[in-house]
């Protein structure tokens, strides 16, 4: 049997802690928090503290996806956020809302196997991009998870349509 991450439902309710935090994130202190500081901090302290620490507190669902690079073919770690759709993990290319796809998803289109880490635990994974009602329900729910999805999706509108990665235990 393949091992796998930690499942993480996009239907639960969050603590007012949580909440406080998302709200953090959105601001602009918080956006440079987690994309400066928290991107290059969680992939070293998910892999020292065995998923037990990150720099959300636990609070915010983060899985390492290393993948190799498009072009250099170098292995990168990125700390994502994810949540399960069944037996898949799903990510979201987002990058903040900024109006460049993240680095993260042209190497993971060109190199779809990926492994993946959170909470003590890994696995293998294929990744594909979702499409139509499949992406529109899959960003629904991410919305769920992290409500700053919306404001990303509408800085964006016009620019591009925010990516839904669909990744699939090997």
């Amino acid at each position: 049997m393949t091992e796998t991450i930690p499942r993480v439902d996009p239907e639960i309710s969050y603590s007012r802690f949580k909440r406080g935090l998302t709200s953090f994130a959105l601001t602009k202190v918080g956006t440079w928090y987690s994309s400066q500081l928290g991107a290059r901090i969680d992939p070293w302290l998910v892999r020292i503290t065995h998923g037990r620490v990150d720099s959300a507190f636990g609070q915010i669902p983060i899985a390492v996806v290393t993948v190799r690079g498009a072009r250099s073919g170098v292995e990168r770690k990125v700390p994502l956020l994810y949540f399960n759709d069944g037996d898949d993990v799903i990510l979201i290319a987002s990058s903040y809302g900024k109006a460049k796809f993240p680095a993260w998803y042209y190497n993971i289109k060109a190199n779809p196997e990926v492994r993946l880490e959170a909470m003590g635990r890994s696995g293998s994974y294929v990744a594909r991009e979702t499409e139509g009602e499949d992406h529109d329900r899959l960003f629904e729910l991410a919305t769920r998870v992290y409500t700053g999805y919306n404001d990303y999706k509408r800085r964006t509108e016009g620019i591009r349509r925010i990516p839904v990665m669909r990744l699939s235990p090997t």
